[in-house]
């Protein structure tokens, strides 16, 4: 920026954590800009909580971490890996002495390595702070991980007015509160025109070859972990129901690697002719599946705040969601995990077209894919006030 070059200001230091697939998809935005930034000493750092499905969206937007702790291992405690994420943070944080360490969302690693900085005093700053469910069970852990990393946020870059809301009633200092929009969106459309541009050799892939394109498609995703064991079961016996009803659909499900949603998705749908049980897709590839579906039925958060871009229904199969915005507009419904309820919503908007319009986004009520520029603005505004400097203009 060109105030900078002008004044010759010092860098500064900036570490990005992630460690899971949604925070590389919501961080890749604010990366790039980041990585373009002359006035910024960046470092990314990937704690590998989920490894094989973060390394696949980072290869995507071409993003490579500086930094690889490789901390997970099958079925890994959340105690285990928490001691694990605070022993090598500390290490890292102590080493790098960075102005700012970055987090995003709810994961365990931004918790972890939200703590850690502020045990050292270093600034934290929190994409898509203020979501809640006010029930410290559901999503477990991922709601108690926000509500501490907003305690201890210097910056909390909230998407949407509700969210504000919610920190401002729980006497979160308001002069820590940004409001942004959410990161997906812009993350959204940086990804669309990879994918468009992709389009022929995407559609031509392998793991495509048993999708069926002239039929309704409805595209499932399940994997939180309050839903192991009896929900996911349930969630099962309404897709076969479903699917066994309904002939002129496709269920396609890319099953998450956790053996704990494997062993009853496999057991319960691998036998049915129209649906298609696959390995978890590259980013580009589920992108590009979102975007020929008729219908997402998902738990997960992120898909909640895509699918608007994509003018997509959603049906959230979780029992609370902290993604509002598109409830209050009818654009996703919450169901539940309810086999009956399942069969019965699923059921409607296949045969009301009126039902299924009213279901149309028109837009996104997430963001205007404009989020990752106020974040980087923010930031570099209050390592300026440092020198003094107030309020200045930035452009990009």
């Amino acid at each position: 920026m060109e105030f900078f070059i002008k004044n010759k200001i010092n860098k500064t230091k900036i570490i990005v954590f992630l460690g899971t697939r949604p925070e590389g998809i919501k961080l890749a935005p604010v990366i790039k800009l980041l990585e373009k930034n002359d006035k910024v000493n960046l470092s990314i750092c990937s704690t590998g909580q989920h490894k094989e499905m973060l390394d696949q969206v980072l290869s995507f937007f071409n993003i490579k971490p500086d930094i690889i702790l490789g901390l997970m291992v099958k079925n890994q405690s959340l105690c285990r890996l928490s001691y694990k994420i605070l022993k090598q943070t500390d290490f890292i944080l102590e080493k790098h002495s960075p102005d700012y360490i970055i987090v995003q969302g709810d994961t365990t690693t931004a918790f972890l390595t939200a703590l850690s900085a502020y045990y050292k005093k270093i600034k934290i700053c929190h994409v898509e702070a203020g979501l809640r469910t006010y029930d410290k069970y559901s999503p477990f852990p991922e709601e108690i991980n926000r509500q501490f990393i907003s305690r201890i946020a210097d910056f909390n870059f909230v998407p949407t007015e509700t969210a504000k809301k919610n920190l401002i009633n729980e006497g979160i200092l308001e002069n820590t509160i940004f409001h942004t929009g959410n990161t997906i969106v812009d993350a959204m459309m940086l990804a669309l025109k990879i994918v468009e541009s992709k389009n022929n050799e995407i559609k031509n892939k392998s793991v495509f070859k048993g999708v069926l394109k002239d039929k309704k498609i409805i595209l499932v995703t399940m994997h939180r972990r309050e839903s192991f064991g009896s929900d996911i079961k349930n969630v099962c016996l309404a897709l076969k129901d479903i699917a066994c009803n309904n002939k002129n659909i496709q269920i396609i499900y890319p099953v998450h690697l956790n053996p704990n949603v494997r062993k009853p998705v496999y057991d319960i749908l691998s036998n049915e002719k129209n649906i298609l049980l696959m390995e978890p897709l590259c980013y580009e590839d589920f992108i590009w599946l979102m975007n020929l579906s008729y219908i997402i039925v998902t738990d997960s958060g992120g898909i909640q705040e895509e699918a608007p871009t994509l003018k997509k229904p959603v049906l959230v199969i979780r029992k609370k969601t902290e993604r509002l915005e598109s409830l209050n507009l009818g654009i996703s419904k919450l169901i539940g995990t309810d086999k009956d309820k399942i069969i019965e919503e699923v059921q409607n908007l296949l045969d009301n077209k009126i039902e299924y319009s009213k279901m149309i986004p028109k837009s996104n009520p997430h963001g205007d894919g404009r989020a990752s520029e106020r974040i980087l603005k923010i930031i570099l505004n209050d390592f300026l006030n440092k020198d003094g400097k107030k309020n200045l203009n930035f452009s990009s």
